[in-house]
């Protein structure tokens, strides 16, 4: 972070806490990041994140960075190296890209279907996707000759 042009730690982990999140769309809370921590076995306070993110602590130990990176899935070097980040910002804007995507084509009914085809058996599972090969196979027949090809 010592380079002028970077971005501070707590300009990295605020976006870390706005583009990585649950499903709902909503953000974690420090309360729950810190208790996810510490239940991996790291002590650390939602007071402490929350100094983090608004730049009253400005050094962590590497203890807490690493516990920082493991919880949101980044390497602990993209809280100080700049091409690190600028990849894992990358990854994450085609990450955020995808899951817009799959919400605005039904991301939540292929989800269950995955849900409930991943406790068949694999018997069941192959004879699921055998139909849903029918289907697809159909379904792109008639936009084709829809569009006239």
């Amino acid at each position: 972070m010592s380079d002028e042009n970077s971005t501070s730690l707590a300009d990295r982990l605020n976006h870390l806490f706005a583009t990585v999140g649950p499903d709902s769309g909503q953000e974690y809370s420090n309360e729950y990041v810190a208790a996810a921590i510490r239940k991996a076995g790291v002590p650390i306070s939602q007071s402490y994140i929350w100094q983090l993110r608004k730049r009253r602590k400005e050094n962590p130990t590497l203890r807490h960075l690493q516990a920082l990176a493991d919880f949101f899935g980044v390497p602990a070097a993209y809280f100080f190296d700049n091409g690190v980040a600028r990849r894992v910002e990358d990854q994450l804007t085609a990450l955020r890209a995808e899951q817009d995507r799959l919400a605005q084509n039904g991301g939540r009914d292929v989800r269950l279907m995955a849900m409930r085809a991943g406790e068949l058996s694999p018997a069941r599972r192959k004879q699921v996707m055998e139909l849903i090969d029918v289907v697809y196979k159909l379904e792109q027949a008639e936009r084709r000759s829809a569009s006239g090809d």
